[in-house]
C-alpha cells in the first residue's frame, strides 16, 4: 500500500450524512490525523501506510470512535474508502499493551476478510510492538485452558462463539471494543446474524460497539437496533453508492458457450494484469475453470467448499501473480484485496432467491477492480433473457452500463487502448 494509492483514496468526493439521537451533542470532524488523540506510535504507523490525510469517512468517524466516554457508531462505507484503517486505529487506541488479555474483538463474515483486517492491524500497529493479534477462525485451534494474551481478536462468528462458550478461552466480559464488519452480509448469511447477536449480548454494557456496512437499508437498520444502543449513524448519500472510478459494460449472448467465446474475446483484446471472474454457482465456476484451463489459461478457482488452507493458498498464489485469472463465487465478492486487479467480469449477474438483482453483491464484485481509488473496468457477460437485470441495476444505482458487441474486435481493442 504505497503513498500514491492512498492519495487517490483520500480524494474521494463522497459526502456523508450524520444522524444522532441527541442533536445537542457536539460532533467534530478532522482534516489531519494530528488532530486525533493518537499515540505517536500510531501516527508513525499511519504515515508508514502512506495515508497523508483522512478520507471522508475517516474525517467523520474517527472522532466518534476515539471519543471519551466511548460512543457507539454505525458507519455506512463502500470498499476502498479507508474504513478498515479507521476501525483498526480505534482498536489499537483502545487496547492497553500492559494488559495481557483480549480487549478488542472484531467479527468479519469470512476467513479471508478476517486475515486481511489482521494485516492492516499489523501494518498500522507496526510500532506498537506490545499489542498482539490472534485469529478466531476455522483452522486456528485452541485448547480448553489456553490463556489468550493477545489484546485484539479478529474472527468469524462461528469460531468466535466456540472460543467463548465451548472452549471458554475468550472472556467477553473483558471486551471494551466490539467491531462488526460487513454487517449487511452478516444479516443475509444464514446463521451469522444470530451468532453475532449472541456474542454481542454477552458483552458488558460499557463495551463500545462499531458497526460497518455497505448499505443502510431496513434490514441493516433493524439488525443494528437489536445490538447497538443509542448509536451515531454516518451514512453515504443514496445517490453516491456506485463506484464512479469503475467503467461498466455489458455484453448480450445467446448461451453459456457464447458467453465463454465473448469472455475469450475480452481476454484476448485486453492486456490484463490480473482479472477476477465471478459466477453465481459453484457448478458454473467449475465448468468455466475447466474450459479455460483446457484452453491454456492459468486459472485459480475459489469457492466456499474449499478448506481454509486451500483458500489461503489460492489467494496467495493469485496475489503473487502465479495465476492470472481467479474464478470465484460470491464468497469472494468481499474481502479480497489484490491491487493488480483492474478488471472484473461477471459471468452472469448476481441474483437473489426471487431472481431479482442482488445489488449489494454486484457492487462488491465490481469493487474488486476499483480498490483505493484506482480506475477499474467491469464487464457483465449476460444471456438475452437476463438483460432486464442490467437495466434494473442501472436504475437502482443511477448509472449507465454501456452495451458492447462481443464480436466487434475493433471496438474492444479501442476500449482497451483508452
Amino acid at each position: 500500500m504505497n503513498k500514491l494509492i492512498h492519495t487517490s483514496l483520500v480524494e474521494s468526493k463522497q459526502h456523508v450524512e450524520i444522524l444522532q439521537r441527541d442533536p445537542s451533542s457536539p460532533l467534530f470532524s478532522i482534516k489531519t490525523f494530528e488532530e486525533l488523540p493518537l499515540k505517536k506510535e500510531l501516527l508513525q504507523g499511519v504515515y508508514m501506510m502512506g495515508f497523508n490525510r483522512p478520507s471522508k469517512i475517516q474525517e467523520q468517524a474517527l472522532p466518534v470512535m476515539l471519543a471519551y466516554p466511548p460512543q457507539n457508531l454505525i458507519a455506512q462505507s463502500q470498499s476502498g474508502t479507508g474504513k478498515t484503517a479507521a476501525f483498526v486505529l480505534a482498536m489499537l487506541s483502545r487496547a492497553s499493551a500492559s494488559e495481557k488479555y483480549p480487549q478488542c474483538l472484531c467479527l468479519a463474515p469470512t476467513y479471508e476478510l478476517a486475515l486481511q483486517i489482521g494485516q492492516v492491524v499489523r501494518a498500522i500497529g507496526k510500532f506498537c510492538t506490545d499489542i498482539k493479534v490472534n485469529y478466531a477462525v476455522r483452522g486456528n485451534r485452541v485448547l480448553k485452558g489456553t490463556v489468550l494474551e493477545e489484546q485484539i481478536i479478529i474472527g468469524t462468528p462461528g469460531t468466535t462463539l466456540d472460543w467463548c462458550f465451548k472452549q471458554r478461552v475468550l472472556d467477553l466480559t473483558k471486551i471494551s471494543l466490539f467491531v462488526l464488519d460487513e454487517a449487511d452480509i452478516m444479516i443475509d448469511t444464514q446463521g451469522l446474524s444470530c451468532q453475532s447477536i449472541r456474542i454481542q449480548r454477552a458483552l458488558p454494557n460499557s463495551c463500545q460497539v462499531l458497526l460497518f456496512s455497505a448499505t443502510y437499508k431496513e434490514p441493516v437498520r433493524a439488525f443494528a437496533e437489536r445490538i447497538i444502543p443509542n448509536p451515531i449513524v454516518i451514512k453515504l448519500r443514496e445517490e453516491e453508492l456506485t463506484l464512479s472510478n469503475i467503467r461498466q459494460y455489458f455484453m448480450v449472448c445467446q448461451s453459456s458457450d457464447e458467453q465463454y467465446r465473448a469472455l475469450c474475446n475480452l481476454y484476448g483484446s485486453f492486456i490484463i494484469g490480473q482479472v477476477m471472474i465471478f459466477c453465481q454457482t459453484r457448478r458454473q465456476a467449475d465448468w468455466l475453470s475447466g474450459k479455460m484451463s483446457r484452453d491454456g489459461h492459468q486459472v485459480a478457482i475459489l469457492t466456499a467448499e474449499l478448506t481454509v488452507v486451500q483458500r489461503a493458498s489460492v489467494i496467495q498464489r493469485f496475489r503473487e501473480g502465479k495465476e492470472k485469472v481467479l474464478i470465484a463465487t460470491n464468497v469472494c465478492a468481499r474481502g479480497i484485496d489484490v491491487q493488480q486487479v483492474t478488471t472484473v467480469v461477471n459471468f452472469g449477474l448476481p441474483v437473489d432467491e426471487d431472481g431479482e438483482p442482488d445489488f449489494e453483491t454486484y457492487l462488491h464484485r465490481i469493487g474488486r477492480a476499483g480498490r483505493f481509488g484506482h480506475r477499474g473496468i467491469a464487464f457483465s457477460v449476460v444471456q438475452r433473457d437476463t438483460v432486464q437485470l442490467v437495466h434494473k441495476i442501472e436504475e437502482y444505482f443511477q448509472t449507465t452500463i454501456k452495451q458492447l458487441d462481443p464480436y466487434d474486435m475493433d471496438e474492444l481493442e479501442k476500449l482497451a487502448a483508452e
